[in-house]
């Protein structure tokens, strides 16, 4: 078989896997992404979904491999970003701090216009107990991203005192 029909098989079950899930169908989805997998083991696409399927039923220990897996195989750039975020926040979660802020800024710095990195940062800076960097950022989201006009109008003293945090 092609490498085009190859992943064409592969692609379509992934797609319909995809499709029931978001049609509630959530109790069969990681069963069949496993199945897939095994099928398919170095997909890159697979591995991203069995660890989101993962994190969102609960199963964080599971998902980080996973993740892990879909980043070193290579994913496209959406996929890529979400993956990142995805390892970021559940390295967080599983205590793996500075793990955590580390792939966190990876992807900042990879993917600087998606602030989703900076608000999951936040999170890990405060569970590090960095409390005023992890404020600092926060505001500085806030300031950056909000068109609240009562907002906007004190903006510049926001970020006076967000920037004397540190």
């Amino acid at each position: 078989m092609s490498d085009s029909a190859e992943m064409s098989v592969w692609k379509e079950e992934l797609d319909a896997i995809v499709g029931a899930r978001a049609h509630g169908q959530s109790a069969e989805i990681l069963p069949r992404l496993r199945k897939l997998d095994a099928q398919h083991p170095n997909v890159a696409e697979i591995n991203y979904q069995l660890a989101w399927t993962c994190d969102v039923h609960g199963k964080s220990a599971e998902a980080l491999p996973y993740y892990e897996k879909a980043i070193a195989l290579g994913l496209p750039p959406n996929e890529l970003s979400g993956a990142l975020v995805g390892l970021g926040s559940t390295l967080r979660q599983a205590g793996q701090l500075d793990r955590s802020a580390e792939v966190l800024r990876s992807g900042r710095a990879q993917f600087p216009d998606n602030r989703e990195f900076d608000a999951f940062l936040t999170l890990t800076l405060h569970a590090q107990g960095k409390h005023a960097e992890a404020l600092q950022l926060a505001l500085e989201v806030l300031c950056d991203t909000t068109d609240d006009p009562g907002l906007t109008a004190y903006q510049r003293a926001i970020r006076h005192a967000a920037a004397k945090l540190r």
